[in-house]
């Protein structure tokens, strides 16, 4: 009994338990157990009592009788108390006091809500360890919700004092990120964005514009992995008429963007050439159209994005190791979306039609879901579900999720065989099969070309 006692008394500690019961040898009993480890004990000889106390004192606990006449047997006082209580104060834990004879009636409202229920006579030792538990459980509940209202001011606060474009979260994760992206927009150097494909880098680069002395000039965005090699340099750059076979002339993204930002996504794929143009621009601010020799400047703040790891593109010879620290003065990296799992059912919020309604299970596979395609494959999801669902609810059958191997595109599972067989069960459908294999699909074409796979057999 020592050791149940020295256990529990830093959980009772401070706590106010009532004790609703018609007995005053109960009350009694139980003020004396509960109070010698510093719990403040309300007694309440009826329901009436014990609601009226409810209403006026902060209660971290009830434990109560069903029966509170001597005639009365049927427990009808004790399950019309608890609905009160339950109504009244829903987070607060209620341990029913039963007779053996009414433990089905116990059951049936536990089922209900209630925290447990303990019969008569009671074990000391069972009802101390019952009553912490049950104080501990709430006093997370407490913080995890003290922590979520902080979370929720913080988001607040920075979306007040910043201009976050839209942006859609609920994680501590993306709020970091978010946070440094803001803060640092007002310092004009160059800023590199690291994530997965789909995961939103784009938004961080429109908040680092939106935020800076730039905000009124010219934001221009490339897509450098759209584009073939050999039309990269002449869009950011420009070209002269003549400088290559149909060539005219026109101005480059660098000239478009001059005194503003500059947005370049999936530069990893800008070839070494480019990537010397690119770095001379960023530390000079001059470059030359294609086919001409006249030095042209250009004020331009560079925001780059990458799906790629440039420090192994720069250990391959593929990347500048001088363009890389050049454009990485600030880095953001953005994590994946099943490594913010919080963020999934605000996004997918915002992305269903009005009037569209999912239920809990499909809700669950959502937030279970390890989301390789990221946010782009959330939204396409949602998307095709809500057409499928019409006026029904979305169901996780809707959604029609494919199962994940965990696996990454260095693993040995991904072997030949492997390969085949999630190739040919979607089809030879290379964006299928690499949901599936859960990596992206340029890391599949390269997996792919390593093992000499044809995308379509035969050819």
């Amino acid at each position: 009994m020592t050791s149940v006692i020295s256990h529990v008394e830093d959980r009772l500690a401070h706590r106010t338990v009532l004790v609703a019961d018609d007995s005053e040898a109960v009350r009694t009993a139980f003020q004396v157990l509960l109070s010698l480890h510093g719990a403040k004990v309300l007694g309440a000889s009826s329901p009436a009592e014990a609601l009226a106390t409810v209403r006026s004192q902060e209660v971290d606990l009830v434990i109560q009788d069903m029966n509170f006449r001597r005639e009365a047997t049927s427990g009808e006082e004790g399950i019309a108390l608890f609905r009160e209580l339950r109504a009244l104060h829903p987070d607060v834990p209620v341990i029913l006091l039963t007779a053996w004879t009414h433990l089905e009636t116990a059951v049936d409202l536990v089922k209900a809500g209630a925290a447990d229920y303990i019969a008569k006579p009671w074990d000391d030792a069972r009802l101390l360890t019952t009553v912490r538990n049950l104080l501990e459980l709430r006093a997370a509940v407490e913080e995890n919700v003290t922590a979520r209202a902080r979370r929720a001011e913080a988001r607040a606060q920075l979306a007040e004092r910043y201009d976050l474009r839209g942006l859609v979260y609920e994680s501590d994760a993306l709020y970091t990120v978010a946070s440094m992206a803001a803060q640092v927009a007002h310092a004009d150097v160059p800023v590199l964005i690291t994530g997965p494909n789909g995961a939103g880098k784009e938004v961080l680069a429109d908040i680092v514009h939106a935020n800076s002395a730039r905000r009124n000039q010219p934001y221009v965005k490339v897509n450098a992995g759209a584009l073939p090699d050999q039309l990269i340099e002449a869009e950011l750059f420009g070209t002269e008429a003549g400088a290559f076979t149909g060539a005219k002339a026109r101005p480059g993204r660098f000239e478009a963007a001059d005194g503003g930002t500059l947005f370049l996504d999936e530069i990893g794929n800008l070839p070494l050439a480019g990537q010397a143009k690119l770095l001379r621009v960023l530390q000079t601010g001059e470059y030359e159209h294609l086919g001409s020799n006249t030095t042209r400047r250009a004020n331009v703040r560079v925001v780059a994005a990458t799906n790629a790891p440039l420090r192994d593109a720069m250990r391959e010879g593929r990347f500048r190791e001088d363009l890389y620290y050049r454009l990485s003065v600030i880095e953001l990296a953005l994590p994946a979306l099943a490594e913010r799992r919080d963020d999934v059912l605000p996004l997918t919020r915002t992305f269903l039609p009005a009037g569209a309604r999912l239920t809990a299970d499909a809700e669950r596979a959502l937030v279970n879901y390890s989301w390789p395609g990221n946010v782009r494959e959330l939204r396409n999801v949602l998307q095709r579900a809500a057409l499928l669902a019409g006026e029904a609810p979305i169901t996780p059958a809707t959604l029609n999720l494919p199962a994940v191997l965990p696996a990454r595109s260095d693993d040995p599972v991904l072997d030949r065989p492997t390969i085949e067989r999630v190739l040919a069960e979607n089809g030879h459908i290379v964006a299928q099969a690499s949901r599936q294999l859960g990596i992206s699909r340029q890391a599949l074409y390269r997996r792919m070309e390593k093992l000499g796979i044809k995308e379509t057999p035969g050819r």
